[in-house]
């Protein structure tokens, strides 16, 4: 009997705060996904200068799998992406959308995915949001339009946690079964397409 390959999940935490509300939200995601024995492994933006996509289009002239701008932690988070089998980012609310760091990442992610044959196709995808008061339905938009447009497949409609200081969204309690809910969803569909019972 062949052997399973290990699957793998990547997750990408787009918040300034490193191990805060945003990385809660995420771990409760990875808890899940932990327990059936995927691979987890979380990249934190936080403290990382990440510039914005130039519209250079070297990517579709060299098609390496690579962004032209080598001086920041973009190719590596592409590369951990291109390699997992799901991928969930998460994101705090700046003013109703994601943060610079976080858009700047799925620009140039999302152009390097096109011009080497869509790297992403058919990666279950999942995302995380912590908000104060409003804009979690924009940033959820924004999450889930990146996935969709690059042919992912969402195990759901974006989580949404409720919290101000580090800690708090703790406190909502809805908003954290949503995020185990989500985990345990993405890992079914994971399994499920590993198994083969969805062609391609």
């Amino acid at each position: 009997m062949k052997k399973e390959k290990a699957l793998k999940v990547v997750a990408i935490n787009g918040s300034a705060r490193k191990d805060g509300n945003t990385a809660i939200l995420i771990h409760y995601i990875l808890q899940e996904l932990e327990k059936t024995g995927i691979i987890t492994e979380m990249v934190q933006l936080s403290g990382h200068r990440i510039r914005g996509c130039t519209a250079c289009m070297k990517c579709f002239e060299n098609r390496n799998r690579r962004c032209i701008i080598d001086d920041d932690i973009v190719n590596d988070c592409i590369l951990k992406m291109s390699e997992a089998d799901g991928i969930i980012l998460g994101s705090p609310v700046y003013f109703s959308d994601i943060p610079a760091e976080m858009k700047a990442l799925i620009d140039r992610a999302g152009f390097v995915s096109m011009a080497n044959g869509e790297l992403f196709r058919h990666k279950v995808g999942a995302a995380a949001i912590a908000v104060r008061r409003t804009g979690a339905m924009h940033t959820a938009d924004t999450l889930l339009h990146f996935m969709l447009g690059r042919d992912m497949i969402p195990a759901g409609f974006p989580g949404i946690g409720i919290g101000l200081n580090v800690g708090d969204v703790e406190l909502d309690h809805e908003g954290i079964d949503r995020m185990k809910s989500i985990g345990e969803n993405m890992a079914w569909l994971l399994k499920v397409i590993q198994k083969g019972a969805v062609p391609g």
